[in-house]
């Protein structure tokens, strides 16, 4: 049948009909552009307003989302050494994401985005040869879009949205998120430099207090305070301060504090199980990232379930090697350290080092010239006090030999005999002043060294003397015994004789050796425990000595003689 044909009057109205519905076709995709244009300028405020990076990045999930009308979306932050450290999401609601268990670690579709950073556009997830399915309890997802969010050259993260009211996912959605994805990045840059300034002024407000407090503090206390004020002014996790392990291939927690510090404090670790050895050979600081707990993961980082921390480890220098390493570490789940924070960590280390090194020259400064003055306080002691108390005593005694009434001769005696006492008590606290090497292990050392640990609970220190070559003749194993029963002694008289004064006396000539433990406490009661007691008399028979016992209330003496063992030069 052939087709009508309209009259030629009616020809220009058909043509004038189409041209108007072209016309309003064209005007509905303006409108609907500038629509989509006005979400994407609008997404674009609410993704640049915020400068807190945690808030930046939940607002560029949420803009996604609004932009492309999707129902879930997230944002992957990648790890530095792959896969997702960061993972924030809308959409999901809480039961969901309860069911789940952990979150995306970055595999599949997402990791095909992590591993070539270019968009992928997919109708199903499901037909793509990557996907690797989701795991129990996961929503039902069908269309996705993954866009790379790029922070200048690097890499920082990826946008992912998925199932779209509209179905799919169009080459314009696409265009749109990655120009949201491109504002992201720069958005992000901001907020970490913002976070790095604010941590930079915390860190540098930090070091200066810290410094300040070490250098005005003892070293044996730096450390401690050290951990103290780390833990209260960087907003770390846990603190730990490691020095070198008393075993070889070791490291020991000198200090720790935070999170599991009770647990941590003086243990003893392995090199294979932390980095901080690494930073002890090197004397570089370095960063771990946190992730899924396993056999590597580092024995200083803060673990909660599976999940670990990251940590930042420190090295404290000297001017030849690193002494010491902090651990600073933080809760699963938060951000790892950046080469900026490491690079403030990393000055502070350095000015801490520098104030104990300080604090320690400064002592060992002090300890010389506290030396120098002990050596010249005994060197006066020994040229002048001693010399003139020795003419003094001459003196009293000739006139004591001199004088016919025995009262005066019995007197001028006993100020004789005062004055050898003194003379003897100014030869010890000469030689304990004196400055000794450290591999000093003399026998008058090691009783003063007896001594000094038994005072502390009495009120006024054990007086020691001693009378004869007691390094010359006692040596061997009768130094050890001598110095055995002077700690049985004197502990017994500490602990339970209640005694305020207690003396110990070493006396040694050609011919034997005596200890002598005086003390004015309550006596030794005729009964009770005497094991005590019973050793040091064995030790006295058994070279051919014995024990003398002089004991009532107010009043004990305890005498241990034994004979000399010959030396050489001198007779036995």
């Amino acid at each position: 049948m052939p087709e009508r044909m309209l009259p030629p009057s009616d020809q220009p109205r058909s043509e004038l009909d189409r041209a108007l519905h072209d016309l309003v076709d064209r005007a509905d995709d303006v409108t609907a552009t500038q629509g989509r244009l006005r979400a994407l300028l609008h997404a674009t405020q609410a993704v640049v307003e915020p400068i807190e990076l945690p808030m930046v990045l939940e607002r560029i999930v949420r803009a996604g989302v609004e932009l492309v009308d999707a129902e879930y979306g997230a944002l992957g932050v990648v790890a530095p050494e792959g896969g997702l450290e960061e993972f924030i999401h809308v959409g999901m609601a809480p039961d969901a994401v309860a069911r789940i268990g952990h979150l995306p670690e970055g595999h599949g579709v997402l990791g095909a985005l992590i591993d070539d950073p270019r968009p992928i556009r997919l109708r199903h997830i499901s037909d793509d040869p990557r996907s690797v399915g989701f795991p129990k309890g996961h929503p039902a997802m069908e269309a996705f879009l993954g866009v790379p969010i790029r922070v200048r050259d690097d890499v920082f993260g990826d946008l992912y949205l998925s199932n779209p009211r509209a179905g799919e996912f169009t080459l314009e959605d696409e265009d749109l998120v990655t120009a949201l994805a491109a504002t992201a990045g720069f958005a992000i840059a901001n907020a970490r430099l913002y976070d790095e300034t604010r941590v930079r002024q915390s860190w540098t407000a930090s070091s200066a207090q810290i410094t300040s407090a070490l250098l005005g503090t003892a070293s044996a206390a730096a450390v401690p305070m050290l951990a103290d004020e780390l833990i209260a002014r960087t907003g770390a996790d846990r603190i730990c301060i490691v020095v070198p392990g008393p075993d070889p291939l070791t490291v020991r927690v000198a200090e720790a504090r935070g999170l599991g510090a009770e647990t941590l404090g003086g243990a003893v670790i392995p090199w294979m199980r932390t980095a901080a050895a690494v930073v002890f050979e090197s004397g570089e600081s370095r960063a771990r990232p946190g992730g899924r707990a396993g056999s590597t993961s580092d024995a200083l980082a803060v673990m909660d379930g599976d999940g670990v921390g990251p940590t930042m480890f420190l090295a404290l220098k000297n001017p030849s090697s690193a002494w010491g390493v902090v651990a600073v570490g933080r809760a699963p789940g938060k951000g790892h350290f950046t080469p900026a924070e490491l690079g403030i960590g990393d000055d502070l280390a350095n000015q801490v080092g520098l104030a104990i090194e300080l604090a320690r020259a400064r002592e060992e400064r002090q300890r010389a010239l506290l030396a120098d003055d002990r050596s010249r306080i005994a060197r006066d002691l020994h040229d002048h006090v001693i010399q003139q108390l020795f003419g003094a005593g001459l003196e009293l005694q000739a006139l004591a030999g001199s004088t016919p009434e025995r009262e005066l001769a019995r007197r001028l005696q006993s100020a004789v005999t005062t004055l050898d006492d003194t003379i003897t008590q100014i030869r010890t606290i000469i030689f304990a002043m004196s400055p000794r090497p450290e591999a000093d292990s003399s026998l008058r050392r090691r009783l003063l060294d007896i001594a000094a640990e038994c005072s502390p609970s009495l009120p006024q220190p054990i007086a020691v003397s001693f009378s004869g070559p007691v390094d010359l003749i006692v040596t061997g194993d009768v130094a050890e015994d001598v110095a055995a029963v002077s700690r049985e002694l004197l502990t017994n008289a500490v602990r339970h004789a209640s005694a305020s004064t207690v003396r110990l006396s070493i006396v040694a000539n050609e011919t034997a050796v005596r200890v002598t433990v005086d003390d004015d406490g309550t006596g030794i009661p005729a009964s009770g425990r005497r094991s005590g007691l019973a050793n040091v008399q064995t030790r006295a028979e058994r070279r051919g000595g014995r024990l003398h016992i002089d004991s009532e209330p107010g009043r004990t003496t305890v005498r241990w003689t034994v004979p000399a063992d010959p030396v050489d030069g001198v007779d036995a």
